[in-house]
C-alpha cells in the first residue's frame, strides 16, 4: 500500500498529488487509481463492470477538482477478485481504501453507470465519507430490472430509427446478449467485438459524436469469474442524506431517464440535469452542460460548507 505525507482533511490534497498513479492492496488484491486536478477529492468510478477508466477523463473538471480516476477491481490495471464476488458493497469497500490511501477524510464520489451504483452503495455503507453524490446515467437497481427496461429502450430506439442499420445491429446484439442469451461473451476479445456492435445505440448521435472526437474507444477487462447478482437500494434511498446531483441523458437507453427521475425524487438532497442532448455518454456529446452542472453542484456545496464552518468558528 503506499505511504502518503496528507494530513486526513476534509477532501483537499496537496498540489504534488496531482497525475501520480497509485496503487491500493485490500485483502491481497490490488487496485490501481490516478490522481490529476486540484481542489476537493472527487472519486471517479467508471461503468461496465469492467469498463477501463479512460473513457471517463473529465478535463473540464480539473481546475476546480482532484479528479481520483479508479480503475475498479476486475478491470484496467487492477486485480481480479479471486473470488469473483463484485458485490457494490466490495467495491465501496475498494473505493474508500483509495480515499484512505490519499489522507483524505471526504470526498464527492462522481459514478458513471455501474459506477453509479458503487456510489449509492457507498452512500449507504460510509455516509459520513462524502461531501456529495454525482450520479451519472445509472440507476438504484440493476440486474433483471434494469435489463427488461433497456430492452424496452433497445426496441423503441429501432423504431424511431428504422433506417439506421447501426442501430438495428446494435439492438440485435444486445438483445443477444441480455434477452436471448445466444451471444456469449467469454474473453476480452469477444467482450470487445460486443462493445464495438453495441455502442452506435448508446448515443444520441453516435455518426456525429465520434466523427467530432475522432473516434471513441472503451476498454473492458472480462472477468469470467464474475458472480451475478441482482441489487436495488430503491427502498433505501430515503436514507441518503447526502447532496446529490443526477445527471441523465434524455436518450440514454441503457440507463433509462426514468431510473434518473426516480432517484431524483426519491433521494432527500438531490437536484437533477438532464442533458436534451445525449445518450449514456453525455460527457462526450454535450461535454460543456455536463461540466458546468458539475461545476455549479460542486461550488454550491464548497460554498455551504464555508459557510457553515464559519458560523462555527463564530459560535
Amino acid at each position: 500500500m503506499n505511504t502518503t505525507n496528507h494530513t486526513p482533511g476534509r477532501g483537499t490534497l496537496a498540489p504534488e498529488a496531482a497525475g501520480r498513479a497509485r496503487t491500493v492492496v485490500v485483502d491481497g488484491t490490488r487496485q490501481v487509481y490516478r490522481v490529476t486536478g486540484r481542489g476537493p477529492v472527487c472519486l471517479v468510478h467508471p461503468g461496465g463492470p469492467g469498463a477501463h477508466s479512460a473513457y471517463l477523463r473529465l478535463p473540464g473538471l480539473r481546475d476546480a477538482l482532484t479528479l481520483v480516476y479508479l480503475d475498479p477491481v476486475g478491470s484496467g490495471a487492477s486485480d481480479p477478485l479471486p473470488d469473483g464476488d463484485y458485490s457494490m458493497s466490495r467495491y465501496a469497500r475498494f473505493a474508500e481504501a483509495v480515499l484512505d490511501d490519499l489522507g483524505a477524510a471526504s470526498g464527492y464520489f462522481l459514478g458513471h453507470s455501474h459506477g453509479g451504483f458503487v456510489a449509492l452503495q457507498f452512500a449507504l455503507d460510509r455516509p459520513g465519507r462524502l461531501d456529495g453524490l454525482i450520479l451519472y446515467d445509472t440507476a438504484p437497481v440493476a440486474g433483471t430490472m434494469l435489463t427488461a427496461a433497456a430492452a424496452e429502450e433497445m426496441t423503441a430506439l429501432v423504431r424511431r430509427r428504422p433506417d439506421d442499420p447501426e442501430v438495428a445491429e446494435a439492438a440485435r446484439t444486445w438483445h443477444s446478449a441480455h434477452v436471448t442469451r445466444t451471444l456469449k461473451i467469454t474473453d476480452d476479445a469477444s467482450h470487445r467485438r460486443y462493445l464495438d456492435r453495441v455502442l452506435p445505440a448508446y448515443f444520441a448521435d453516435h455518426r456525429g459524436t465520434t466523427g467530432r472526437e475522432g473516434g471513441f474507444s472503451l476498454s473492458v477487462t472480462h472477468d469470467p469469474n464474475r458472480l451475478p447478482a441482482d441489487w436495488d437500494v430503491r427502498d433505501r434511498l430515503g436514507t441518503i442524506d447526502v447532496p446529490t446531483l443526477v445527471v441523465v441523458g434524455a436518450h440514454d437507453v441503457v440507463c433509462p431517464p426514468r431510473f434518473a427521475h426516480a432517484l431524483h425524487s426519491a433521494l432527500p438532497r438531490a437536484r437533477l440535469c438532464e442533458l436534451r442532448d445525449s445518450g449514456h455518454f453525455g460527457h462526450i456529446e454535450e461535454p460543456d452542460a455536463f461540466v458546468a452542472a458539475v461545476l455549479d453542484f460542486v461550488r454550491d456545496q464548497e460554498r455551504k460548507q464555508g459557510n457553515d464552518q464559519e458560523r462555527g468558528d463564530r459560535a
